[in-house]
């Protein structure tokens, strides 16, 4: 009787980057010849047998992979029971990745449904044996598998794929949009990479990235990758639509590839037996056996060494280390700014070289080009630019939005706060649009710099003569008495403000949404208060403060501001 493994073909699908719009990653994909690959498992009944069949076809995949797919990590599919088995079990497959010539952190293994068996800690020690024995990890079909939520946050994983589902179920659906925003949140706060799977047409890819999905996969890219894939530096939907900023999730792991890697006492021959190739790889890394980087060799470089007169008599069987580089080495949790930093400290002569990017142990995880990270950078910068309120020079709402999730994910208290000109229109018919556009632009100017001498506050100009602003309790009261209480005019007609308050515990999930629709009401009953005002809420709180106004109490309890 044919084992599973005899009775499935295998395909390749690739993972793109939609900062580099290149191939990060190939996921091996099991099409048996009828059903689907749980009934083929189910047939080795007991788990021993199944973790036995689920392995085999890991084996397979992994000797396809080596005619088929080099450079960039692979991706294996595991059931979260043969995740669970012990170490031994994966011998054959440690032995196929060392047939293939890979190591163990050039695969990526997705634990997939159904995610709740075995029991959670079962799997949750399993996967730290996987992860000791130097494999990544994923979790696959976020949204449809049944995974645990403590297994989310303490598994060791560096991925998650999101089911298909629920992509599909945006922007349509205002619970399926909370999920994927909180998500995005999660993955950008925890370091992950999240990523959009089963993506068919390019409306799909767009929802993705509006979503702040940067990783995507699907039949969309059977062949080739669409010319939209590489980040556009214009949108068709308005700010905010989503919670997503131009530079959400900028981090090294949306950047990384993998390099070709040799043992750290390799010869001269053996690299060159790998750069003389047709399809050589730029550089190459030489790895000691704890897979800490040990040096790097440019491939041009190399070649001119060993080619040139009296070149292979010098270099021939002498270890490859003589021809090596120090590698410019890079923590995979180093942040954007450092990240650029170091590329420019390397100077024009080295500037398109790989940096190899270790973990905390020091141990390789793969190379960053710096081109790619320039590029997007750049590509950032024109997005933000184009966000900006072309009036004041602020951004709008998704800096307010990312804002608000960063908060939200810290679980502190906060105020959301929105602020515009009484009786706006009026003022324009009376003063002209000249002095209406300089008053908004001095309100920016004042809210900026009291911002500034704050510190952590978030002002945005999200149209018209509408201000928000994200800041912490402690800081509201200082703003707000600075700004309602100058005298405002235009062209020497006097002008009020509004402004809408609304305290978030941190106790509470805030989100911009919630927000928005929460400071509505707040903001009608101000306008309705003579002068200058201020009314402040809370989330589920029956009542309002009215804080400055003809209605103010005498001698209003500031303290107030952080009890319900």
């Amino acid at each position: 009787m044919p084992t599973p493994a005899e009775q499935v073909r295998l395909a390749f699908q690739p993972l793109y980057s939609l900062y580099s719009g290149t191939v990060v990653a190939v996921e091996a994909l099991v099409h048996p010849g009828s059903g689907w690959v749980q009934d083929l498992l189910a047939v080795a009944a007991d788990p021993v047998r199944m973790a036995e069949a689920d392995l085999d076809l890991a084996v397979r995949a992994v000797g396809a992979a080596a005619r088929q797919v080099g450079g960039v990590p692979l991706q294996l599919n595991l059931t979260a029971s043969t995740a669970a088995a012990p170490a031994g079990a994966f011998d054959a497959l440690m032995q196929a990745l060392d047939r293939a010539g890979r190591r163990p952190g050039d695969v990526v293994l997705e634990i997939t449904s159904p995610l709740a068996a075995p029991n959670p800690d079962v799997l949750l020690e399993g996967m730290h044996r996987l992860h000791d024995l130097g494999f990544q990890l994923a979790f696959d079909r976020l949204g449809a598998a049944g995974l645990p939520m403590n297994l989310l946050a303490e598994a060791p994983i560096e991925m998650v794929k999101l089911d298909h589902a629920t992509l599909r179920r945006l922007p349509a659906n205002a619970s399926a949009v909370a999920l994927v925003e909180a998500l995005v949140h999660f993955a950008r706060q925890a370091g992950l990479r999240l990523v959009a799977t089963g993506v068919e047409d390019e409306t799909e890819l767009d929802i993705a990235r509006r979503a702040g999905i940067r990783i995507v996969q699907g039949n969309l890219f059977a062949t080739t990758a669409p010319a939209r894939l590489l980040p556009a530096t214009a949108r068709d939907s308005q700010p905010g639509t989503m919670v997503v900023s131009p530079a959400a999730g900028l981090r090294i792991p949306e950047f990384l590839r993998q390099a070709r890697t040799l043992p750290d006492d390799a010869t001269c021959d053996d690299v060159h037996t790998i750069l003389s190739a047709e399809h050589a790889p730029k550089a190459i890394i030489g790895l000691d056996r704890q897979a800490r980087p040990q040096w790097t060799i440019d491939r041009m470089r190399f070649l001119l060494a060993v080619t040139g007169r009296y070149g292979h008599a010098l270099y021939a069987g002498k270890p490859a280390a003589k021809l090596a580089g120090a590698p410019r080495l890079v923590r995979i949790d180093t942040g954007t700014r450092e990240l650029l930093e170091l590329i420019a400290d390397a100077g024009w002569d080295h500037s398109g070289d790989h940096l190899v990017v270790i973990d905390a142990s020091g141990r390789y995880q793969g190379v960053v080009r710096p081109n790619e990270v320039m590029r997007r950078m750049a590509a950032v910068k024109v997005e933000a630019a184009v966000a900006l309120n072309p009036l004041t020079r602020l951004p709008g709402s998704d800096a307010v939005a990312q804002d608000v999730a960063r908060r939200t994910g810290e679980g502190r208290p906060f105020v959301v706060a929105w602020l515009d000109i009484d009786d706006f229109k009026r003022l324009n018919d009376t003063a002209g649009f000249a002095a209406g556009d300089d008053l908004i632009r001095a309100l920016g100017r004042a809210l900026t710099d009291h911002a500034r001498h704050l510190g952590d506050v978030t002002v945005g100009h999200v149209g018209g003569d509408d201000f928000l602003v994200v800041c912490g309790v402690e800081d509201i009261t200082t703003l707000a008495d600075a700004i309602l209480g100058h005298d405002w005019s235009a062209d020497g007609l006097p002008v009020t403000l509004s402004m809408a308050s609304l305290v978030w515990p941190g106790s509470a999930a805030g989100s911009y949404r919630d927000s928005a629709r929460l400071l509505a009401p707040l903001k009608k009953q101000a306008k309705d208060i003579p002068g200058s005002s201020w009314v402040n809420s809370w989330p589920g709180a029956d009542r309002a403060q009215v804080l400055r106004g003809a209605r103010e109490p005498e001698g209003r309890p500031r303290a107030l501001l952080t009890q319900r």
